[in-house]
């Protein structure tokens, strides 16, 4: 039984890890295969690249919660084998796209059937002592680390010898992760731990019955709301401006992104808590947004220089989500802990669908042969006034009294940076 649990655990790792190089791996080359499809049109691109972004965070919205449920009822194997089946044949259908209408055809498809993350830490929590869960979690923050890393990197070294051949190496990893799972990945969830499909439990608004429940969350939440649509930013605006702007090699986009990664893990291991521990939640959440907003300031300068240098400052912005996290952990009681994460993820989820058209709008503004002027960092100033908004609103709903200088746990906030706060091309 231990070398099955052993060998369980080391699938939903290689999974995981697998799962987010993959993604990585398309970062650099999604922008600009849209690009491709708009004969060099930035003004298109970009406002095509945020409907797809939005379509896809919308139909994920509403399928993670499905699957998950479905999940609980039939299993955690079939789940996550139909996941990585289903990321697999997007990545194919982005590799033979012929017109735009594939590329749309595969972002549904990736929205409504990635849950493999989400079912992973359900087979943790399945196959692990109790007592060895935190250990567990925190090897899957890991593989995220890890994987925002390598992937772009191996993109963009991928994209110089074609825009094509980085989209066939993802297909290629996803199809081996799920033969890898159909030969080795066991069932973790026994058939008297199952509960029937419902689909109340399967809707993604239950959360805002936390958020009406408690009022003192109300201005955190909107808080939190503003910082995830300015986070959009970073996905809808680095690669076409970066190609805009400098007309960066694929290479140099993907070390761009690979760095944004290493820095979001040293950032989230080294120096979140020690500023938490000095500072307080309130003045950390306010420090956080402010440096957050400095970032964005740098990008839009124009100045490659300047934006090398804004890429720590801009990352030091996480500081804020740990903070405001633990702040609002505080707010609640032990029992409505889990229903809090799921508010939490709500908003994220507004967040992403609201920002994408909403930047792609701007660049798209800024960059258009409509009109004579060019004012291509319009979005990334956006970015920094909502950063500057969200730290008014964080004075004024907390007090003195919320600088408790306490232990945060970050392990959330890593796996949350990597997945949806990077600049990736969902």
């Amino acid at each position: 039984m231990f070398h099955l649990r052993k060998a369980s655990m080391v699938f939903v790792f290689i999974t995981v890890l697998l799962d987010m190089i993959a993604f990585g791996i398309i970062v650099p080359v999604f922008n600009p295969l849209v690009l491709s499809f708009t004969n060099q049109d930035y003004t298109g691109a970009s406002l095509l690249n945020g409907v797809f972004s939005m379509i896809f965070a919308m139909v994920q919205l509403f399928s993670s919660p499905i699957l998950g449920t479905l999940a609980d009822r039939f299993g955690r194997r079939p789940i996550i084998l139909l996941s990585n089946l289903g990321t697999a044949l997007d990545y194919l259908i982005l590799a033979l796209a012929p017109n735009l209408a594939w590329l749309f055809f595969g972002r549904v498809l990736s929205g409504a059937t990635t849950a493999s993350v989400t079912v992973a830490s359900a087979y943790v929590a399945d196959v692990t002592p109790e007592d060895k869960r935190a250990g567990a979690y925190g090897m899957i923050s890991a593989c995220f680390g890890v994987g925002f890393v390598v992937g772009p990197a191996i993109g963009g070294l991928l994209a110089a010898h074609g825009l094509r051949l980085p989209f066939w190496v993802a297909a290629a990893m996803s199809l081996v992760n799920f033969a890898y799972g159909i030969f080795v990945l066991p069932e973790s969830l026994a058939p008297e731990h199952r509960n029937a499909f419902s689909w109340s439990r399967a809707n993604p608004f239950g959360a805002i019955k936390m958020l009406r429940r408690h009022a003192e969350l109300s201005g955190l939440a909107v808080m939190n709301l503003i910082g995830y649509v300015a986070n959009q930013a970073l996905p809808q605006l680095w690669v076409f401006y970066a190609l805009f702007m400098w007309s960066w090699t694929m290479s140099t986009i993907g070390i761009s992104l690979a760095v944004v990664g290493i820095v979001t893990i040293l950032v989230s291991a080294v120096v979140t808590q020690p500023v938490v521990n000095r500072l307080g939640e309130r003045r950390a959440i306010v420090l956080g947004l402010v440096l957050g907003a400095a970032g964005f300031v740098l990008y839009g300068t124009g100045n490659q220089v300047l934006f090398w240098v804004a890429i720590p400052v801009n990352m030091l912005w996480m500081i804020a989500g740990s903070a405001s996290q633990a702040l609002m952990t505080r707010r609640v009681g032990k029992q409505e802990q889990g229903e809090l994460q799921g508010a939490i993820n709500l908003l994220r989820s507004v967040g992403m669908i609201v920002g994408p058209p909403l930047f792609a709008g701007v660049f798209a503004l800024s960059v258009s042969r409509a009109h004579s002027w060019r004012a291509p960092g319009a979005g990334w100033f956006l970015a920094a006034a909502l950063l500057v908004l969200s730290a008014i609103i964080a004075l004024r709903v907390t007090g003195a009294d919320d600088d408790v200088k306490e232990q945060v746990d970050t392990t959330g906030t890593l796996e949350g940076a990597l997945v949806g706060d990077l600049p990736v091309a969902e």
